[in-house]
């Protein structure tokens, strides 16, 4: 089970996990994120930057402080998250506190949480809380099978 993305929407999802690559190879967790305009157009991406120690530097988080700065309140609420990992808690918050719209994630928190199990490495220190539960209401589509082994392929490495 899972969602079936538009050819549009792999383009945005393909780039998320490109980012997320990019950030396991710069030393982070792989994780990558892309904003889109109502129209399609790529408003501001990231990658996970936490190798430095500040474990705030998620993309989704970053997405979310753009987002506050540079667009008004409708144009966040027509904009579409897409990202290689469902949100975090403090992610999920921050994207409802900006009041961004729809999210489409390839794997989810409770999935990554499974692949780390299965490879011995220990948990998260912070619960992984569907986004839905964090911020009710708001749209959220995911996993995506078709890009799931990739982006599995990048957490074993990670964890490795």
């Amino acid at each position: 089970m899972g969602y079936e993305p538009t050819e549009d929407e792999l383009v945005h999802l393909r780039r998320a996990v490109a980012l997320a690559a990019e950030a396991l190879d710069g030393g982070d967790e792989p994780f990558g994120t892309v904003l889109v305009s109502a129209s399609g157009e790529v408003l501001f991406e990231d990658r996970n930057r936490t190798a430095g120690g500040d474990q705030t530097r998620h993309p989704e988080f970053e997405v979310a402080r753009w987002a506050a700065a540079n667009l008004a309140p409708e144009e966040r609420a027509a904009a579409v998250v897409y990202t290689s990992g469902e949100h975090c808690p403090m992610c999920s918050a921050a994207h409802g506190w900006v009041g961004l719209g729809r999210i489409v994630y390839v794997h989810s928190s409770a999935q990554v949480g499974a692949w780390r199990a299965a490879l011995g490495v220990p948990s998260s220190p912070v619960n992984a809380i569907p986004i839905q539960d964090v911020v009710p209401g708001i749209r959220v589509d995911g996993p995506v099978p078709a890009l799931e082994a990739e982006v599995h392929e990048l957490h074993v490495r990670a964890c490795s």
